[in-house]
């Protein structure tokens, strides 16, 4: 036989089998197969990565809102994004909308609104931290694009008067993007393949850095909060220093038979502290009232004119007891109250400018106030001057106004709903006219005249109660109002049977609201309550229901209640 040599050495044609490999955990530095496809696949981020990445998101938005609200208190603190933005979502919000909010959530719809941005902005973050894992230039470009959105809104909003008011959106943008951009190349930076301990190395850094960021962003919130609390300080030292003018005309004495000796009735006077708020400022102003100025111009005004606080003060100075009403305030809701208000007669004012009434010759129909937040407020000049007690007022119940009901100086027009006559933290008058101009309100579905509609309610017993029949009647007793007409009669109705007259609190005055009851022989059972009230005019509170919208709700307020035997 002839030996065979051995073949040359050379490359296998298949390499050899090799012996089972335990299991390998998986690391994100270990590429593996994706089962299909051409090649191997890149792994995904491990669930604790996309974590950290969504608190890296979380991280950067809360660093730059902190340097926002720093930046806006040296700006203008309307002019932070969560303000400005909160803004322009309320003055594009539908009106049935915002009267859902104000329903739901009454005086509490502007933090419920402001939470809500709160929480979309962290839900954002969070978005754009995991989209920093993979495309970190996408995830800038998304925190780039909310600072614009931010400076826009504060530009935008009908009190910015300098670009600078789009500083702290874009400067807390740009604090937000390095913040993000620092966490998200800690998480995926490569990392050493020999231990997890590595891994767990980065993670540690990432926690550190993050805890920085925190620490640093709390600091600039709470010097944010030092600086306006300053600032506010200011404001308020104003206020408590003001001293009120003794009235050359005082608010005649409430009649003693004014207030009923019913236990559940609304207050008479309803206190500062209750006193319903309705507005669109998120960011409540807290003016100083030693550089407060007034600015009175426009059409049939021969000369513009400016006062002071003191030069008002210095003017004849009544005081008058009025109730005001939202236009929003649903048939027996609470949006209405009654207040001792002091100030100086607007028509006054008005005709020392040179101001006329249309009804003598003047040019303007429509008295436009401005607040310094932006909200504009039209107002018929014929129903400021008509004798009625229009007042720029500035003080409440005995005090400067609290500046949630617009210190140092608001209108208040007796007959109007708030929307077209009660402008807050007042900055100038405008003279013009309704074909000229439309007021905030209008090009969003009111009406631009809205006197005060007749209504009654309600305020004892309260819905669904259970009472008692005995010998005794059971006392059903509210308030009626017809501002500027009066109220002359009230009456009550149980179930289906005829209307009863009710007992009338003593009128204090057409402007104000008047205290009823009627003592009612309860029977055992359900029984349904209603009530309507007849104005000084005669004209008898209508039953048909209708919205708020365009200008006041109409209908009988009622209530059920169950009566058990005795």
């Amino acid at each position: 036989m002839t030996a065979h040599p051995p073949p040359p050495p050379g490359p296998p044609s298949d390499p050899p089998d090799q012996p089972d490999q335990p299991d390998q955990p998986d690391r994100p530095d270990r590429p593996s197969s994706s089962g299909s496809g051409s090649g191997p696949a890149r792994p995904g981020p491990a669930v604790t990565d996309r974590l950290l990445a969504a608190l890296a998101g979380i991280l950067a938005g809360y660093g730059g809102l902190a340097v926002a609200a720093l930046v806006a208190v040296l700006v203008r603190p309307e002019a932070g994004p969560v303000p400005a933005v909160g803004d322009a979502v309320v003055d594009r919000t539908p009106a049935a909308v915002k009267d859902w909010a104000i329903r739901t959530f009454g005086e509490s719809d502007k933090a419920a609104l402001e939470t809500g941005i709160l929480v979309m902005l962290a839900l954002l973050a969070a978005g754009l931290g995991l989209l920093a894992l993979r495309r970190r230039a996408a995830a800038l470009t998304g925190v780039a694009l909310l600072g614009a959105l931010g400076a826009l809104a504060a530009v935008t909003r009908p009190d910015s008067t300098s670009a600078a008011d789009a500083l702290p959106s874009l400067l807390g943008a740009a604090t937000a993007a390095a913040v993000l951009y620092v966490l998200a190349t800690r998480l995926t930076r490569p990392r050493p393949a020999v231990t997890t301990t590595a891994a767990r190395s980065d993670r540690r850094g990432f926690l550190l850095a993050g805890a920085g960021v925190a620490v640093g962003a709390t600091a600039a919130t709470l010097a944010a909060r030092g600086l306006g609390s300053t600032r506010s300080e200011h404001a308020a030292a104003s206020r408590a220093a003001l001293r009120l003018p003794r009235p050359a005309s005082p608010a005649p004495a409430v009649p003693p038979g004014a207030r009923l000796p019913v236990e559940g009735i609304s207050s008479f006077v309803t206190p500062n502290k209750d006193f319903y708020r309705v507005d669109t400022a998120l960011v409540v102003p807290r003016l100083d009232a030693d550089t407060w100025r007034l600015r009175i111009h426009g059409t049939g005004v021969p000369e513009e004119r400016s006062f002071t606080l003191p030069e008002l003060m210095r003017r004849e100075v009544v005081e008058r007891d009025i109730t005001l009403a939202c236009v929003s305030n649903e048939v027996g809701g609470s949006l209405v109250g009654n207040a001792r208000w002091l100030g100086v007669r607007l028509a006054d004012l008005l005709r020392a400018c040179g101001v006329r009434p249309p009804s003598e010759g003047g040019r303007a129909d429509q008295l436009v106030a401005r607040s310094v937040d932006g909200m504009t407020i039209g107002t018929p000049v014929e129903d400021v001057m008509d004798g009625r007690d229009a007042l720029l007022a500035f003080g409440m119940n005995g005090e400067p106004l609290p500046f949630a009901h617009g210190f140092p100086v608001r209108m208040v027009v007796p007959g109007l709903y708030g929307y077209v006559s009660a402008c807050k933290w007042l900055a100038s008058l405008e003279l013009t006219t309704f074909a000229a101009y439309d007021a905030y309100w209008v090009p969003r579905g009111w009406s631009a005249r809205a006197p005060v509609k007749t209504q009654s309610r309600i305020d004892t017993p309260r819905p669904f109660a259970r009472l008692t029949a005995g010998p005794r009647p059971v006392a059903v007793a509210g308030v009626a109002w017809a501002q500027h007409r009066g109220v002359s009669r009230v009456e009550v109705r149980v179930d289906d049977g005829p209307w009863q007259e009710a007992e009338l609190g003593a009128e204090d005055s057409r402007d104000t609201w008047r205290q009823w009851v009627f003592r009612w022989p309860a029977t055992p059972g359900r029984h349904v309550l209603t009530v309507r009230a007849t104005d000084g005019a005669g004209a008898v509170q209508t039953g048909r229901r209708a919205d708020v919208m365009p200008d006041g709700a109409t209908g009988w307020h009622s209530v059920e209640v169950t009566v058990d035997a005795d």
